[in-house]
């Protein structure tokens, strides 16, 4: 009897310990991936004859970098791999497992796999504020994509602002380019840091280096402001200057040529909506994701999650889990169970999850930038919808649901099918309803996931 395809969605480091832990135990699995190159964002690789030191890309985790890149070098000749591959949508097989619609290389093909592993990730949770449609305005991960993948900063004087902890990392990593920034916000208060801080000191390697990238600013004299109450980038075709409210209520400015912005992670999660697997609301980082056991399974019998893609917790987790949920599929296709390593996987990740529930705390949700979202202010930009147009819909036209806001006002029928605007606009129609923001719902997934071409490439 033929082994089952096993089809790996995503080569970061959730997708890559899967897939190392599925060839150990004889399988060949399909390992698909968006990237040219594997290593995921975190570790994201520069192109061929591009490349530079580990050191310079990645910091402290230079080494952990390359041991992954070097794990799929090695298992690229014995698995089945599409690199440059986007799965746009997943459909139901009869009488069981998935067709995949892809477009890679080659063009659009239909791949059948019976099991599938998702690890696709997260990316930079965006809200709206004055000037952010400006030309020269990115997310941080951005900034770091031109870093990584192109050598090349955003620009020559970068104000960087954040809530979460890629802010002062991304900092450290444009100083150490040679692009150090002009301002560094942090629109978190810095109370809510110090609180937490006994939590983040359960693991003291993972607090020193987030200390250290700070104080490494501090010595370099590169401003950094907490505490930041208001934001808005000023300029005419382009960036021209940040300014900001401080704590106090201060205002500022500084002039730039570049803005990168982001509010925390959100995950990449519309493969497991289409794959069928049931959604719940995380309450901490406000964002609906698909339902994950411990062991990795979904609530579908024949889809297994792993990583940030089903809800946020950071590289060294997302290597953990997909390890665990590789050993899940394992044990679910009748491999013998190996219960020590199984028990040793699932005591690191219940302390991993109490540091991350600590992070979340020193980086709480920034909710009065959202209050201040003015009405002429674009929400949904592949439309030009704004949250005045968003808040009618709700009072004047009964949009009390997200989809029925969507049918109403076509925010999220864009090229980004809701992936950036859905998460300000939910929050924008539960606050004008004055209703928590779980109950609005969220936005169905819809085929493709991502923009396709309409024909194939030559």
């Amino acid at each position: 009897m033929a082994e089952p395809v096993v089809a790996v969605v995503g080569a970061g480091p959730a997708g890559l310990r899967a897939t190392q832990v599925l060839v150990e135990a004889g399988l060949c699995p399909l390992l698909i991936d968006e990237g040219h190159r594997a290593g995921g964002q975190v570790y994201r690789r520069p192109p061929p004859g591009a490349e530079r030191p580990a050191s310079d890309l990645y910091g402290f985790e230079a080494g952990r970098a390359q041991t992954l890149h070097d794990l799929a070098d090695a298992l690229a000749p014995r698995i089945a791999y599409r690199p440059g591959t986007m799965v746009w949508s997943i459909a139901k097989r009869e009488p069981a497992g998935f067709a995949l619609n892809c477009l890679g290389p080659q063009g659009h093909g239909r791949i059948a796999a019976d099991r599938l592993v998702l690890a696709t990730g997260a990316m930079d949770r965006a809200l709206p504020f004055p000037g952010w449609t400006l030309p020269g305005v990115f997310t941080l991960g951005a900034a770091q994509i031109a870093l990584k993948a192109q050598g090349m900063a955003i620009g020559r004087r970068v104000a960087l602002v954040g809530a979460g902890p890629l802010l002062p990392l991304v900092a450290h990593q444009y100083a150490k380019a040679g692009a150090t920034p002009v301002v560094v916000l942090d629109v978190t208060p810095v109370w809510a840091k110090v609180r937490a801080a006994p939590r983040l000191a359960a693991m003291p390697a993972t607090l020193a280096k987030g200390v250290w990238y700070m104080l490494a600013g501090a010595l370099r004299g590169q401003p950094v402001r907490a505490g930041v109450r208001a934001i808005a980038v000023e300029g005419t075709s382009r960036v021209e200057a940040l300014a900001w409210e401080d704590a106090r209520g201060r205002r500022h400015r500084v002039p730039c040529d570049a803005v990168a912005a982001s509010f925390g992670l959100r995950s990449e999660a519309q493969a497991a909506d289409l794959a069928g697997c049931r959604f719940v609301f995380e309450p901490v980082t406000r964002q609906w994701q698909p339902e994950r056991s411990p062991e990795g399974r979904s609530s579908h019998p024949l889809v297994y999650l792993a990583g940030d893609g089903s809800g946020i917790g950071g590289a060294d987790v997302a290597e953990l889990q997909g390890e665990r949920t590789a050993l899940t599929v394992l044990a679910d296709l009748g491999r013998p169970r190996d219960a020590a390593r199984e028990a040793r996987l699932d005591r690191l990740l219940a302390r991993q999850a109490g540091f991350r529930a600590a992070l979340e705390a020193a980086y709480p949700y920034p909710h009065h930038l959202v209050e201040t979202i003015a009405d002429d202010e674009i929400v949904c930009r592949c439309e030009g919808i704004t949250a005045g147009a968003l808040r009618r819909a709700a009072t004047e036209r009964d949009a009390h649901e997200m989809n029925r806001l969507k049918a109403l006002t076509r925010a999220g029928m864009g090229r980004c099918q809701g992936r950036v605007c859905g998460h300000a606009a939910a929050e924008i129609l539960a606050r004008t309803l004055t209703v928590p923001v779980e109950t609005v719902g969220r936005l169905r997934g819809q085929a493709p996931i991502k923009p396709i071409p309409l024909r194939e490439p030559v």
